[in-house]
């Protein structure tokens, strides 16, 4: 099928509407460009070019008609001539190079291409793409699972695309030819129109009919979405005026987002001259209405974008998904399913020209969007993906122009047992202090490692302590993080523990060293409550030993910290009585130390030292109070390697 159906590589040379050409005078070649006449432009220019009249926006023009009637070797090489320029070249057109570098046997150029202008694209999106081939190549593009794809016995020769769920119906698009349509010439079929057939039960459809319950256009109808809660349709069509085509000042035709309330009145949302609009999605939950837009401010061609909306209307401006979801490429087609959000790019990376990716909602955020792999998506251009539950596994249709299709665009049902895309492993949660876990660890870093203790991937947790880290599926893992002066936190995750990530948060807690000692007695020692043994007692109360298990969980957090247990008690008794005390009472700490975890070896001394040490005037023979006489009664944990520890 010819590029210019497929929205700058699926329905957007086809849904711009009719462009008419003012004011400039314009060559013969920029005619047909702007009305989509590819080959001939390129004829036209290919004249030009030979007489040396051609301008660089014209140089431009006839590259990107190479690039849609897949001549990606001679698109790759004035894309280049472009480049070297420095002038017209945009990220879109970046896109398209690179794209036409995948196409062709300059692939080793694409790489070196990459290498240098890697700095000029976002951090955003150097992450997917690399995240996304690392994928890909790990996987083959397989995604292990088992597709039952079937084209629909109700696809035309024409473009067929854009399928939507209707109670028990399927809507989808079409350029099939109606009754009295009006012939839409770029596209060489009738102007778009929405159909509806009835689903059976093996996900084919029947009973194809334009779509009765939307109001009637001799122009552009296309990409339909119902609103359960809404009963409203939401679908674009072509911007008109007293019933005929309106256009912009430069002389375009673009498309705008209406909502038709099933046996109700015609709402038109979203309207601009000079900007097409594409796919609406309505999100129930949110009541969000997304969609796709070629305004200049983008990332790329099209993006993705959403507006705020009371019950269908309106309520604010266009807010871009950013550069995680949008990129250099053209974004189309969003779609939610079970916290992900599905939608078509062209971005240079893909399997194809359009494929399907899939990104986690996380928040007001997503995650890096995945390529489905092979079975949804192939080396030609899939897009429009949707899906619902059905029996024990899911039905879904998209769009697709692979080979052995009915049409230009057909569209596809499959089934599957699980959600579509490739397995990645997912953990995010954030970090913090497990003895405080409201406050909250910045810049520390997060690991995951193979089995085998491989480097798999690396972040450091924000301002708010969040980390995220997702990569290829593996069967086993170890989560790794630290920071200076912290404790390090270690888990390892085998399959079974993998499988219950995907949707919840994992907090890891690393200690602050300086949080869990503190300096007594001219020595640095384990921060506890004081405690006191009964009197010529060496039992361990239970108030002793909830302090004791602060000593347990430092040596968790600081394993090779290196302990001595010091003993004290006051100067009323004898002293060798003393002496023996405070020995038992050292020997009966250690004891528990040991039976609840702390290694032996991290213990070295474990002393009692009497009456040795008096911390006040309390010694032998004079009258003190009772609390003056406690002063003395201690037990010290301390750390012997405090100064190294960290080295």
């Amino acid at each position: 099928m010819s590029k210019a159906h497929n929205i700058q590589l699926t329905i957007l040379a086809t849904l711009l509407g009719v462009v008419f050409c003012f004011g400039q005078k314009k060559s013969k070649g920029d005619n047909l460009f702007f009305q989509y006449k590819y080959q001939q432009a390129i004829t036209a220019y290919e004249d030009q070019l030979r007489e040396g009249v051609l301008s660089e926006q014209q140089f431009l023009n006839l590259a990107d008609s190479y690039f849609e009637t897949n001549n990606f070797e001679k698109a790759s090489e004035m894309y280049l001539e472009l480049y070297k320029k420095d002038t017209l070249m945009g990220s879109h057109h970046f896109n398209k190079m690179l794209q036409s570098f995948s196409k062709t046997t300059n692939k080793e150029r694409k790489e070196a291409f990459l290498s240098t202008m890697s700095s000029s694209f976002s951090k955003e999106l150097m992450e997917n793409m690399e995240f996304n081939q690392q994928l890909l190549g790990n996987e083959a593009a397989d995604p292990g699972l088992d597709y039952q794809i079937f084209n629909l016995l109700g696809n035309s020769p024409q473009t067929d695309f854009a399928p939507a769920f209707y109670k028990e119906q399927l809507l989808f698009t079409s350029g099939r030819p109606q009754q009295k349509g009006n012939r839409y010439e770029p596209g060489n079929e009738d102007y778009f129109n929405i159909y509806s057939a009835r689903l059976q039960v093996d996900g084919q459809i029947s009973g194809v009919a334009p779509f009765s319950e939307i109001g009637s256009s001799r122009f552009h109808k296309a990409t339909p979405f119902y609103s359960e809660s809404l009963k409203s349709i939401f679908y674009v069509l072509s911007n008109t005026q007293e019933g005929e085509l309106a256009f912009d000042n430069t002389g375009k035709n673009a498309l705008a987002i209406g909502k038709q309330t099933i046996g109700g009145s015609f709402q038109l949302l979203l309207k601009d001259l000079s900007t097409s609009f594409y796919y609406p999605y309505y999100d129930e939950a949110s009541g969000k209405l997304y969609f796709s837009a070629n305004f200049e401010d983008g990332y790329g061609g099209t993006d993705i974008y959403y507006v705020y909306t009371n019950n269908g209307q309106v309520m604010s401006a266009p807010i871009n998904l950013g550069p995680r979801i949008n990129t250099p490429g053209n974004e189309i087609a969003p779609f939610m399913f079970e916290g992900s959000l599905y939608f078509a790019s062209d971005v240079f990376y893909g399997l194809g020209g359009m494929d399907v990716y899939k990104s986690n909602m996380e928040g007001e955020g997503f995650s890096i969007p995945i390529n489905l792999g092979m079975g949804i998506n192939s080396p030609e251009d899939d897009f429009g993906l949707i899906m619902r539950n059905a029996g024990e596994g899911l039905l879904g249709y998209f769009a697709s122009n692979r080979s052995g299709g009915k049409g230009k665009d057909d569209i596809y049902g499959f089934k599957v047992d699980e959600k579509p895309g490739l397995k990645t492993i997912a953990i995010k949660g954030k970090v913090m202090k497990p003895y405080n876990p409201s406050e909250v660890v910045d810049k520390a870093v997060v690991r995951l490692k193979s089995d085998s203790g491989e480097l798999l991937a690396e972040t450091y947790s924000d301002e708010d302590g969040n980390y995220r880290l997702e990569i290829p599926w593996e069967e086993e893992v170890v989560l790794e993080s630290t920071k200076d002066h912290f404790s390090r936190f270690t888990k390892r995750f085998k399959e079974y523990d993998l499988e219950g990530l995907e949707n919840t948060d994992f907090d890891i807690g690393i200690s602050l060293y300086d949080d869990l000692v503190e300096e007594q007695e001219g020595q640095m020692v384990v921060k506890m409550k004081k405690f006191y043994f009964g009197n010529n007692d060496t039992q361990l109360t239970p108030e002793i030993e909830v302090e004791l298990d602060k000593v347990v969980d430092f040596i968790k957090s600081f394993p090779s910290a290196q302990l001595r247990i010091e003993t004290y008690t006051d100067s009323r008794g004898g002293s060798s009585t003393n002496f023996r005390l405070t020995q038992s009472r050292s020997d009966a700490i250690k004891r528990y130390l040991i039976q609840n975890g702390v290694p032996a070896s991290n213990i070295l001394y474990s002393i009692g030292y009497g009456e040795d040490k008096i911390l006040n005037n309390c010694t032998n023979g004079v009258f003190c109070l009772e609390m003056l006489h406690k002063q003395n009664q201690r037990s010290l944990i301390v750390v012997l390697n405090d100064n190294v520890l960290f080295n």
